[in-house]
């Protein structure tokens, strides 16, 4: 049992190993309870929350659906950034942590092949790495990414103040450096349900606790936000939300085009119904943008989290990845 599993005895225990660092970020490994397939998963989630919502608890996780199933799964945590990572840009997550990983993970995984799968926050820098990526990316899976920025669902009028370059935050953003997780916080219960604070400050959170007997592990993780890179922050907001170059195709990081036409691997993105954070037409667009020749959009009930809280992996899922994976 590692530390975070001392400190949070009911939260993370699919049995896991570490086998990469950098800075704050860790990789951990999941193996397989009974490896079935050749692929494994590589796991990316938010820069926004704690990466545990995809291991809550037993019966509430993704990561042990994965690995009942017969997957190594590996999981990339970023961890908690100090203020001495307020420099960090989208560029250096996607390159110098995400890439590095997915080396790290095909390397301890004696792999040819890798499936990358991105959640929310995670699903847009799963996509902007795998347009770059020079390794081999077998599937590319996308829950709920934030990808087509033309039309914001929450906060429209300071959106277009934003694009039509009336106000800027930037010089704000500056003077932290760092954002603090209690602004992070605030901004994401504004977003998500306007000045009503309150303990699980969403109903895309609250749908699922009322019928979750572990209520708690959820609003616990929800209230556990985390500080934000300043340099990253204001890339989201001129590059994605301003100019949404990454949709439009117009996106560079690294100095290397971040061409969506590039992206070959079978894709799956996944929307559902109810997501408040993430609706629908902030994904779908994708699917006219990318290269992938297999591609597939599922739009399946339920809220922005569901998916990850599920305890079991949703039979359109299961049928799309083992044909993709290669079974053993």
């Amino acid at each position: 049992m590692d530390q975070f599993d001392r400190l949070n005895p009911h939260i993370g225990q699919t049995s896991r190993v570490a086998v990469w660092k950098k800075n704050k970020a860790t990789l951990w490994y999941y193996p397989a309870k009974k490896k079935t397939y050749r692929v494994p998963l590589f796991l990316v989630y938010s820069l926004l929350n704690k990466a545990y919502i995809l291991d809550l608890a037993p019966g509430m996780s993704m990561v042990e659906a994965f690995t009942k199933q017969g997957y190594d799964v590996y999981l990339l945590d970023f961890g908690v950034p100090g203020y001495e990572d307020g420099h960090l840009t989208l560029d250096d997550y996607v390159l110098k942590y995400i890439k590095q990983a997915v080396k790290r993970a095909l390397a301890h995984s004696r792999a040819e092949e890798m499936s990358v799968i991105g959640y929310c926050l995670g699903g847009t820098l799963a996509l902007m790495y795998t347009a770059l990526s020079t390794e081999p990316i077998r599937n590319l899976i996308l829950f709920a990414p934030p990808l087509d920025f033309d039309k914001p669902p929450f906060l429209e009028k300071w959106a277009e103040a934003l694009k039509k370059e009336e106000i800027s935050f930037d010089e704000v953003i500056d003077q932290y450096g760092l954002i603090p997780a209690k602004l992070v916080e605030i901004a994401m219960r504004t977003m998500t349900k306007p000045f009503t604070f309150t303990n699980t400050w969403s109903p895309a959170f609250q749908s699922h606790a009322k019928r979750s007997k572990k209520a708690e592990l959820v609003s616990k993780w929800v209230e556990e936000h985390i500080p934000f890179s300043g340099a990253a922050l204001k890339q989201l907001m001129n590059e994605l939300g301003k100019k949404n170059k990454l949709i439009l195709n117009e996106l560079y990081l690294g100095g290397e085009h971040v061409n969506l036409r590039n992206v070959t691997a079978d894709l799956l993105v996944v929307s559902t119904t109810d997501d408040l954070i993430v609706p629908e037409h902030l994904t779908k667009p994708l699917m006219k943008m990318i290269g992938s020749e297999d591609r597939t959009y599922k739009r399946v009930k339920g809220g922005h989290i569901s998916l990850a809280l599920s305890g079991e992996i949703p039979d359109f899922l299961e049928s799309w990845l083992e044909e993709r994976s290669d079974r053993i």
